[in-house]
């Protein structure tokens, strides 16, 4: 069985950093791409970034480009979000998922995904 379970989300305050983690379970991580996406109440999901497994390169949605930095370990089997200078906007459910590829500038899940994790920045 499939499983990706996040962590690490939680209420911070606008400014502050938090590491999302996203653990692997039923396969070996180390062969999938994998993507971490938010959806906020009432607006639709939004793709935030991804690595790939060939040569880790990675992509970034322009809204936290210079702030979020995605990365692996795949001795871990986990793939890590490290949020810094968050905003309010950023406020939102945070999932990962596998099989993810970067179509016309969008990053698209097509894969297994998680329950997701809640990130509120507020004050």
């Amino acid at each position: 069985q499939v499983q990706l379970v996040e962590s690490g989300g939680g209420l911070v305050q606008p400014g502050g950093s938090l590491r999302l983690s996203c653990a692997a379970s039923g396969f070996t991580l180390d062969y999938y791409a994998i993507g971490w996406f938010r959806q906020a109440p009432g607006k639709e999901r939004e793709g935030v970034s991804c690595i790939s497994s060939s040569d880790g390169s990675t992509y970034y949605a322009d809204s936290v480009k210079g702030r979020f930095t995605i990365s692996r370990d795949n001795a871990k089997n986990t793939v890590y979000l490290q949020m810094n200078s968050l905003k309010p906007e950023d406020t939102a459910v945070y999932y990962c998922a596998t099989d993810v590829l970067v179509v016309a500038g969008t990053i698209v899940g097509f894969g297994s995904w998680g329950q997701g994790t809640q990130v509120t920045v507020s004050s």
